[in-house]
């Protein structure tokens, strides 16, 4: 999937206390967005894409919180695609590909996993600082 986030014509943003409640505000903000831009909360990439923002939050929760007191989620929507980033300001810089061979059944391998699965994709991009990261995915819809 060859799709360029920067020329998707739709964007949210939603910056969030690194905290429990940020799991469900990501992921109904996400729901908002998708039917705002005429996605039905149906389908079937609906369901998988909210799963893996889930998971990336949360290990945002987990791992990045005294690093970084706030995240940022990225929504972008286009006509054949909605990507997501989740941004924090820690600066380790998971290896995305790494965990599905080194770590099996972790959640970040799930991620990799069903993001692939669905025919997207998904990328690690550092802070110009290094002292941060987006996790960007892209799934066709």
């Amino acid at each position: 999937m060859t799709v360029q986030v920067e020329a998707m014509p739709y964007r949210h943003v939603l910056n969030v206390l690194t905290a429990g409640p940020a799991v469900r505000l990501a992921r109904e903000t996400a729901e908002l967005v998708l039917v705002d831009c005429g996605v039905g909360l149906r389908h079937p990439s609906v369901g998988p894409a909210l799963l893996i923002l889930s998971e990336l939050v949360t290990n945002a929760v987990r791992h990045a919180a005294m690093a970084s007191p706030t995240i940022k989620i990225t929504y972008v929507h286009g006509p054949d695609a909605f990507a997501f980033a989740v941004h924090d300001r820690h600066p380790y810089q998971p290896a995305l590909f790494g965990a599905v061979a080194t770590a099996p059944g972790s959640g970040l391998a799930t991620v990799v996993e069903m993001t692939m699965e669905l025919g997207g994709t998904a990328v690690v991009r550092p802070d110009n600082d290094g002292r941060g990261k987006s996790i960007w995915i892209t799934l066709p819809l």
